[in-house]
């Protein structure tokens, strides 16, 4: 696994620290994602979560259950388009948690997420599967695009509203170039 990221380029109500491991006092608060989840400990993101809260409940720990042991696929903490809100990545799972009432979470259906990419501009959040993209914005799951590949995608350039990528082709075995709409996640033509 490759060192965790942290990109913090959405505002936000919340501090993270990622721990290397699970302190042996755990806080008053802590919190499992997902929920019924088997061996959690085995590779799990270990997050200390400080809000800007004035109480003592202000802060947990996050303990977010690992998806995949592979460099390839991400691994960290990122800000969103909601300030209360905050994307953990663990080996591919991803995870959005109400910093504010940390019980209600998301897991995002990509098994695993291959890249997480701000779209500060637009308020998204991206997140590149093998096939689509699904964005994320401040009231929640933004769109999803239409299939942009056989298997694998990168992005190559964010401009204004579109994003502009390349996409394997299982039919003519080359990379296609694709662009997406980011207010609607519809397809243009590339």
């Amino acid at each position: 696994m490759s060192a965790p990221i942290l990109d913090f380029t959405f505002p936000r109500t919340w501090k993270a620290e990622i721990l290397s491991t699970r302190p042996s006092i755990l806080p008053a608060r802590h919190f499992v994602y997902p929920r019924d989840v088997e061996e959690v400990e085995r590779g799990a993101l270990e997050v200390l979560v400080r809000t800007d809260e004035p109480s003592t409940t202000s802060s947990f720990l996050a303990t977010c259950a690992l998806g995949f042991r592979d460099p390839v696929v991400p691994t960290g903490v990122w800000s969103v388009p909601n300030p209360l809100e905050m994307c953990a990545v663990a080996g591919g799972y991803a995870y959005i948690i109400d910093t504010a009432a940390p019980d209600h979470f998301t897991m995002l259906r990509y098994r695993p997420v291959l890249a997480v990419q701000p779209a500060a501009e637009m308020g998204l959040l991206l997140f590149v599967g093998h096939r689509t993209i699904l964005a994320w914005g401040a009231s929640g799951e933004a769109w999803e695009s239409k299939k942009l590949s056989d298997e694998g995608i990168s992005i190559t350039s964010i401009e204004e509203v579109y994003l502009r990528g390349m996409g394997w082709n299982l039919v003519t075995d080359k990379e296609t170039p694709f662009t997406l709409d980011l207010q609607s996640g519809a397809l243009m033509n590339a």
